[in-house]
């Protein structure tokens, strides 16, 4: 795996999507959709064999589960997630944990980047993720925030940026 191969995901948690957590409302159906679709394009259009999420609740965990779905189909991808504590999913309700550790047990690689929670532990994995990739698919509204500031890192870096929005 090369940095040329390989495409993180930056995006929104459900609190700054219309939607929030409904996963049944059309809008996120469409997100996932265009997610899907875009996860395919890397793949075929741009050789894309390594994908990297940063497992945060939102867009992270989906973006993570197309691409396990998508394995079925085309087994040469792997999927990394990167970690920014250990103890990142602790404070979340009992469900979002177990997706998330489900996830996890499906990963190829798990890199774990600090133990414990520090107020730029985020930025650190969102640095680590876009240093690690030569494509990113933003899923991204526009406004100023941790996904705005990862576009402009890889914007500024000469990653190659896609965006969602929403």
């Amino acid at each position: 795996m090369t940095k040329k191969h390989s495409c993180c995901f930056t995006g929104h948690r459900p609190q700054s999507l219309p939607f929030r957590f409904n996963e049944n409302d059309e809008r996120c159906i469409d997100l996932k959709r265009r997610l899907k679709d875009t996860i395919i394009e890397m793949i075929t259009q741009n050789g894309v064999t390594h994908f990297i999420s940063g497992m945060a609740i939102g867009v992270d965990m989906y973006a993570a589960e197309i691409v396990l779905e998508l394995k079925e189909k085309y087994p040469n991808i792997s999927l990394e997630a990167a970690i920014p504590c250990e103890n990142q999913s602790a404070k979340w309700a009992e469900q979002l944990r177990n997706r998330y550790n489900d996830i996890l047990e499906k990963c190829d690689i798990r890199t774990v980047l600090q133990h414990s929670y520090t107020a730029d532990c985020m930025h650190k994995r969102n640095k680590y993720m876009v240093d690690n990739s030569n494509w990113i698919i933003a899923v991204w509204n526009g406004k100023p925030s941790g996904t705005g500031k990862t576009v402009k890192y890889a914007e500024e870096c000469g990653c190659n940026v896609t965006k969602i929005t929403v």
